[in-house]
């Protein structure tokens, strides 16, 4: 594919004036031209630009990350990934496994792995110490080409999958009243298996849930919001994007819902440059979400 730099600004969350100044300074990006003069950026370009941007992230300086080959750069990716690993080898043998049967699509195993772990440790453990630096890892070797998309969505479809089973076991005969939450991700997200363990994890402690997910327009909200009268919004922003639209999206849903308790998660370089207004909380970590559950049930 081509990308014009505005293209890239929108899918690595490097905005266009640094990418322009690591450009023209370190020699990161070498774009090409049409017939016409205007510049361009292939998938290989943008994949690299991917790479610096999670190298500077990780504590790099950007002049190293900028002049490193491919090569140099997967191995400095390789050990990202060796970070990822588990302290407890029991949750680090299903994380090894998965990976190795996902590689050759096995979904027979993958699936026995997941349940057993379900079984042994529960779905929330297994979600932090199984699912989720899986996930991690997994977005490393993409990067390192240690695996491709397809891979990925293969193992994710199987996870939400499983999701969906925990959720349709809740018990929803016990809702504490007045507990009502609407769950959903902005137009331009798409990936929600976070948002599905919310999902689940709200229901279980027997709040009323709202579940619409990926992709929902602002007016499709207010407009759902209007018949289920939420208590509380929980969203999330996983995808790398400028921090000013992130800003203006946080902004407008604190004026369209002033009365109600708004919580998003996600990408943390991303939400760490957001100024909150009054009524809007960002969930940094697992266990910040489990003390919101807590406080309002």
């Amino acid at each position: 594919m081509q990308y014009s730099i505005s293209q890239l600004e929108q899918l690595s969350g490097i905005s266009v004036h640094n990418i322009r100044i690591w450009e023209r300074r370190y020699g990161a990006l070498q774009p090409s031209r049409t017939s016409g003069n205007t510049r361009f950026y292939d998938d290989d370009q943008l994949k690299r630009l991917l790479c610096i941007a999670g190298l500077y992230h990780a504590g790099h300086k950007i002049s190293t990350a900028c002049g490193l080959s491919k090569e140099d750069m997967g191995i400095l990716l390789k050990q990202e990934i060796d970070q990822t690993l588990s302290p407890e080898h029991r949750y680090e043998y299903f994380i090894s496994q998965i990976i190795n049967n996902s590689l050759t699509y096995n979904e027979q195993k993958v699936n026995a792995l997941i349940t057993t772990s379900f079984e042994q440790a529960g779905v929330l453990e297994t979600y932090k110490f199984v699912i989720y630096p899986l996930l991690v890892r997994m977005g490393l070797m993409w990067l390192n080409e240690s695996l491709c998309p397809s891979q990925e969505h293969f193992l994710s479809a199987i996870i939400r999958q499983k999701l969906f089973v925990a959720i349709d076991g809740c018990n929803v005969n016990h809702v504490t009243p007045g507990s009502n939450w609407l769950l959903f991700l902005p137009e331009d997200e798409d990936h929600d298996i976070g948002l599905l363990l919310a999902n689940y994890l709200l229901r279980a402690a027997g709040n009323n849930v709202t579940y619409l997910g990926a992709k929902v327009p602002l007016a499709a909200l207010v407009n759902t919001a209007k018949i289920t009268g939420p208590q509380n919004l929980l969203f999330l922003m996983t995808r790398a994007r400028p921090v000013a639209d992130a800003q203006v999206y946080v902004d407008s849903l604190s004026v369209q819902f002033p009365a109600a308790g708004i919580y998003l998660s996600g990408n943390k370089k991303v939400l760490n440059g957001i100024n909150y207004p009054d009524g809007v909380k960002w969930l940094e970590t697992l266990h910040d979400f489990e003390n919101v559950i807590n406080q309002t049930t």
